[in-house]
């Protein structure tokens, strides 16, 4: 352990990360039971009859403002994301869904997820490419956005990789947040090394980073590093199986299942902190950590593992179309249908799947009284 490095002078491009003391830090030494971090959903676009379910859509978000208003925990919408089809969308739908969102909440903050336009037929990597997209995202004031990888920028060579970021950036002009993968999401997908998390990391436009993760500790790494190095970036967990290890952590969630269990993940976030930081002014947020949290902890991922859980392609895809079962059983939307062109599809017994999934969840939740998820269909 003498020799694994600290110092990020000593990283270099190929450096990986079980050659780091960050590789080894236990979960325990990076617990917080003191910062009130936000929670920033994936949301879901739903649809009916082929088209944006624009009042479904609306109705979902203010659910979910409830539930953090009533927990007193900051909620930040995250649209066109992977969540809201961002594949399938059209330019002019992608600007429609930020519009729409914007005329009925004229100040709530939201991240707009950014991808490549037109990169298919490329053989090198274009960072022109995400301007389309950039573009119509930094046109709305109160917005982070999200540069999302893509297949050409993410098979580059450390530094190569390193310098596609910075010339993204370079189109940016609102806060950033850089988005890597894993293969469980998308087969060429590879996470960030410690050297080049901390090219991003010190990169003023980048504030933040998210990792989507479901087989590896790389979220652990991240926080384990910019800890210990006090790195002016916030890691923001995407693993959706894992959702405890960030609430206590009392770091950032970006993820889809945020939609799904959105008050009881508010919930644990409370009953994860301890007085020294209760806020009085909300119904609850009493700042009293209880032990209940536990048991929350394993109700909402048994739910989540199967909403994410993985195809015959071991493809965790398809959780869009579970959480649009799980939101029409909540009665925030009309039906489960998913985007015409989606192709990462459930089988016809998803309703009965989602049914027994919901089962221990909205126990839990009756039993310590959270508010907000109850089933409706």
């Amino acid at each position: 352990m003498t020799d694994l490095i600290s110092n990020p002078a000593d990283l270099q491009p190929t450096t990986r990360w079980q050659e780091t003391v960050w590789a080894y830090t236990a979960e325990e030494a990076l617990a917080d039971h003191t910062t009130k971090a936000r929670l920033c959903v994936a949301t879901l676009l739903p649809f009916k009859d082929k088209k944006p379910d624009w009042e479904g859509l609306i109705k979902s978000v203010r659910w979910m403002q409830q539930c953090g208003d009533y927990y007193g925990v900051e909620m930040v919408f995250v649209l066109n994301a992977d969540t809201g089809y961002i594949f399938d969308l059209s330019n002019e739908m992608y600007a429609e869904v930020l519009e729409r969102f914007r005329a009925a909440f004229p100040t709530t903050k939201f991240i707009a997820g950014i991808t490549a336009r037109g990169a298919e037929k490329d053989e090198v990597f274009k960072a022109e490419r995400y301007w389309p997209l950039l573009d119509i995202a930094q046109s709305h004031d109160h917005c982070e956005v999200m540069i999302m990888t893509s297949r050409l920028l993410n098979i580059l060579e450390p530094e190569a990789r390193r310098d596609a970021y910075f010339e993204i950036a370079e189109h940016v002009t609102h806060p950033a947040i850089a988005h890597a993968l894993e293969p469980s999401f998308v087969p060429w997908a590879t996470p960030y090394e410690p050297w080049l998390l901390h090219q991003i990391a010190n990169h003023p436009k980048y504030v933040g980073g998210k990792v989507s993760t479901l087989d590896e500790p790389h979220f652990l790494y991240w926080a384990a590093m910019c800890k210990d190095l006090k790195l002016p970036f916030a890691p923001h967990s995407g693993d959706d199986y894992g959702i405890a290890t960030a609430i206590r952590l009392g770091l950032p969630l970006l993820i889809g299942a945020g939609v799904s269990a959105c008050p009881l993940i508010a919930a644990a976030r409370d009953m994860w902190l301890l007085d020294s930081v209760a806020d009085k002014k909300f119904k609850t947020g009493t700042g009293r950590f209880d032990t209940n949290v536990y048991k929350l902890f394993e109700a909402f991922q048994s739910f989540e593992d199967l909403v994410f859980r993985l195809d015959e392609r071991m493809s965790a895809s398809p959780y869009k179309h579970s959480t649009a079962h799980v939101l029409h059983r909540l009665g925030l939307i009309d039906t489960p249908e998913p985007h015409p062109d989606c192709k990462d599809l459930r089988g016809a017994d998803e309703a009965r799947r989602m049914e027994e999934a919901m089962r221990r969840p909205l126990r839990v939740a009756k039993r310590l009284g959270i508010p907000y998820f109850e089933r409706q269909a």
